[in-house]
């Protein structure tokens, strides 16, 4: 078998390596091993590194699960640092499992605040209001910890979702892992859009 992290390493030394199948691929597979510390630190030091939003999307769901290390500085500055909601949440979910209530409240406000200004610059934000919905995202949140700030996020994101014309829904999901799940063929998907379009609207 393998050594995950060690074939990354090797990887990441060659140029365009971020935009590799393989190497996502093979980064995809650290949500399911055990990190040691020294690999947490090479994670930590490619998502500061990457400037591909896959590379660090991937392997902020690979720290989520990671267990018995403190990450809550790290997921701090993620959450600082990415502009995507749901690259934010994921931060947010990670922060959680270190921080108190009060602490994970401050960041919640922020993320409202932008969350309600998406339909300004995005009316039709379908894509993120599906992760942000997800079983990876704000559920996940609400029954892990019932904060309130989480229950206000879910309630208002499933507002503007709800806002929105019925062809933007139903088009993915994540699962509990922060997979991607189609609920819809891409075929399927793309009718449904290009209809509406043609519409006129």
């Amino acid at each position: 078998m393998i050594n995950i992290i060690e074939e990354l390493k090797k990887m990441s030394q060659k140029r365009g390596y971020e935009n590799k199948d393989d190497f996502q691929q093979l980064l995809e597979r650290c949500k399911d091993i055990t990190l040691s510390n020294e690999d947490v630190e090479f994670l930590i030091e490619l998502y500061f590194k990457a400037k591909n939003l896959y590379i660090r999307n991937t392997i902020l769901k690979a720290l989520v699960f990671c267990e018995d290390i403190d990450l809550k500085e790290f997921f701090l500055k993620a959450f600082k640092k990415e502009r995507y909601l749901d690259m934010r949440l994921t931060a947010i979910r990670g922060y959680a499992k270190y921080a108190t209530e009060k602490e994970v409240e401050k960041l919640m406000t922020k993320f409202i605040e932008i969350l309600m200004k998406r339909p300004e610059s995005t009316p039709y934000n379908y894509q993120e209001y599906e992760l942000l919905r997800s079983a990876f995202g704000l559920p996940y949140l609400v029954n892990q910890y019932g904060y309130a700030c989480f229950v206000q996020a879910y309630e208002q994101e499933e507002k503007q979702y709800n806002a929105m014309p019925d062809a933007f829904k139903g088009h993915f999901t994540l699962n509990e892992r922060g997979d991607i799940v189609q609920l819809r063929s891409l075929g399927e998907s793309k009718k449904t859009l290009d209809d509406f379009w043609s519409r006129g609207n």
